[in-house]
């Protein structure tokens, strides 16, 4: 992929991101308003696009080894942050915050539009198994475990029923049981119009909820963290996703939802294990501001 498609791509997002900000700068939606929208995403647009979307792409069980190369970014991920948080003298909510943005990238919020832009269904299939089997799996299970042991909050939670209760893991079990049967057109034309709102309206809320002065006081942790997130573990991807997955496709997949900003769910999970919000909110947006450089240069280094 060259330069120019590249930097088509980042701007058309970054598009979205700035309308969000104009609306909140603008008095017209505050950052409250991004809740109402991700409750549409999550339980309503992304199912739909997730449906349409794997009932109409062809896949094949090389796909199974997306969410193999995710988890193992996971993994290196947990030991690096765990050493960098020891080294920086983190320690409980703080250094729980840390390991959980480092670790947990934005592989839907980012990932599925991003991978629609680059490779169009191809891509988005892709980056939805990476996502739901990898990323999402990972952070209800293992990072569960992390916002637990280092949170101030004692919180009980069961990753199971949390993760087959979750909106886009539904609508994937149903569109991969479903896949033979027959779906009338007018229902599936109703789903994919309803598929349409998430790119626009996951940037939008993006830009509802960035707020730089949340940096303050983070800077140096922060610059650590991001440089873990956006450069480490896209390149372990890029390195163990070129022995193991079939095509540059899944390799491109890869290492882009491997280098995706800061995960926004880990500002739940801070709120519900009282991790140390600053910090977290910090990562989030200076990990979304890094990823504008990262990730088109990473994906010059897939080819």
């Amino acid at each position: 992929m060259d330069v120019g498609s590249l930097l088509g791509v980042i701007a058309a997002v970054l598009g979205y991101v700035a309308l969000g900000v104009a609306l909140r700068v603008g008095g017209l939606l505050s950052a409250d308003d991004a809740r109402p929208l991700n409750t549409l995403l999550i339980w309503v647009a992304m199912p739909a696009l997730i449906f349409t979307t794997v009932r109409r792409e062809a896949f094949d069980a090389s796909m199974a080894a997306l969410p193999v190369v995710a988890w193992a970014v996971v993994a290196v991920g947990l030991a690096l942050a765990w050493a960098l948080a020891r080294a920086l003298k983190l320690e409980g909510p703080s250094a729980g915050a840390f390991i959980l943005a480092a670790v947990f990238g934005n592989t839907a919020y980012i990932g599925y539009p991003v991978a629609s832009a680059l490779l169009g269904d191809a891509g988005l299939v892709r980056a939805i198994f990476s996502d739901i089997f990898g990323n999402t799996l990972a952070v209800l299970t293992v990072g569960t475990l992390v916002a637990s042991r280092y949170g101030a909050g004692e919180v009980k939670v069961n990753a199971l029923k949390e993760l087959v209760t979750f909106p886009p893991f539904i609508a994937l079990a149903l569109a991969l049981i479903s896949r033979s049967a027959p779906v009338p057109t007018g229902v599936t034309s109703w789903l994919e119009a309803l598929g349409t709102l998430v790119v626009p309206v996951v940037m939008i809320s993006v830009g509802l909820t960035l707020k730089p002065r949340a940096i303050t006081g983070h800077l140096k942790t922060v610059g650590v963290l991001a440089a873990v997130r956006l450069l480490v573990l896209p390149l372990a991807a890029l390195a163990l996703g070129s022995l193991v997955l079939a095509d540059q496709a899944s390799v491109r997949i890869a290492v882009l939802e491997a280098g995706v900003p800061t995960m926004m769910f880990t500002m739940i999970m801070g709120l519900r294990f009282k991790l140390d919000m600053d910090l977290i909110a910090s990562a989030i947006l200076l990990t979304m501001m890094g990823a504008v450089v990262t990730i088109p240069l990473l994906q010059l280094l897939v080819g």
